[in-house]
């Protein structure tokens, strides 16, 4: 059966930890399988199926939600396309359907382009890559953004995976989040404003199962007060931790992010769909979702590149594992 996700590429490579294995799909460019040493760190999902909940998928180029589809370029009301109607919201870009081609591609990466062209709510000319890496320790991912029409054009980006350590419940799990807001939001999920997180039960620094939390929230401060950072991992600029997911036996899988990584959304839909030996039956998931931006960005200019003709812009982050093959 052809995948529905399009051609399906196989990185692989021996690390400390174990044998690593990830599938990178043609549709959206979205990781659908990464594990290591047999154990999945992502929720996988199988190659005749849609990303359940956008798991994997790049957002480009904005991610989240912008209010009604509705923000002005010079003066000029846009009108993108409702693709969260029942909210009537413009949600995760305009690449989660479209097919990336192939640049260039060895056993354990991959770099994959795409173009989005000028139409109805973004006039813009953008080429666009994304090259997953297997790393020792875990998966290298480099955005690059380069603005190829006549105009300044805005972008913000990001990225949707499902966190998880194969065979430990998802709700035993601790999520930990290095971000010091909160945005607050309406009932359609768009932002009024941004708080604080100490004191609140936003406050996952110190972190919190994830069976006791219900979440589908942004945060931000992402790592601007002391975290975790990551050896360099990209040739010129360290990352640092922007969430994490931690087991009862102490092992980890963290997203970590550059320094544009200033924005995460944390979602806990507990009607993920999964499927088991006995069958499709809906649980737990948790998704950390990195951005350079928050929601409704291409209105409030929080996080927003605004790219000249001819300028280009890099985006990494990634996913590490500790505490695997000892």
């Amino acid at each position: 059966m052809r995948a529905v996700t399009g051609f399906q590429y196989d990185l692989r490579a021996a690390t400390p930890s174990g044998p690593a294995l990830a599938i990178v799909t043609e549709v959206a460019a979205g990781l659908r399988m990464y594990s290591v040493d047999g154990i999945d760190l992502v929720e996988p999902f199988a190659a005749a199926s849609a990303p359940p909940w956008g798991a994997g998928i790049v957002l480009m180029p904005w991610p989240n939600r912008i209010r009604d589809g509705l923000w002005q370029h010079g003066g000029v009301v846009q009108r993108l396309a409702l693709t969260e109607p029942e909210l009537s919201n413009a949600i995760h870009g305009l690449l989660r359907y479209s097919p990336y081609r192939m640049l260039e591609r060895s056993p354990s990466s991959v770099t994959l382009a795409a173009t989005v062209f000028p139409q109805a709510g973004y006039p813009f000319l953008l080429d666009t890559t994304v090259r997953y890496a297997l790393t020792d320790d875990g998966l290298a991912v480099t955005h690059t953004v380069r603005n190829v029409g006549r105009d300044t054009a805005p972008v913000a980006l990001g990225a949707h995976p499902y966190l998880k350590i194969g065979g430990v419940p998802t709700e035993d799990l601790v999520l930990t989040i290095a971000a010091n807001t909160h945005i607050d939001v309406d009932d359609r999920q768009n932002p009024v404003g941004e708080s604080a997180v100490a004191g609140t039960r936003f406050d996952l620094r110190g972190g919190r199962r994830v069976g006791d939390i219900d979440l589908d929230d942004g945060f931000g401060g992402v790592a601007s007060e002391p975290a975790e950072v990551l050896p360099d991992v990209a040739g010129d600029e360290p990352g640092s931790t922007v969430a994490s997911v931690t087991a009862p036996d102490g092992r980890s899988v963290m997203v970590w992010g550059d320094r544009n990584i200033r924005n995460v959304q944390v979602f806990t839909p507990r009607n993920f769909p999964f499927e088991g030996r006995e069958g499709p039956y809906l649980g737990l998931a948790v998704a950390i979702e990195p951005m350079t931006a928050p929601a409704d960005a291409f209105n409030s200019g929080a996080g927003l590149r605004r790219l000249e003709p001819g300028e280009s812009w890099t985006v990494r982050w990634g996913i590490r594992h500790t505490g695997f093959g000892l």
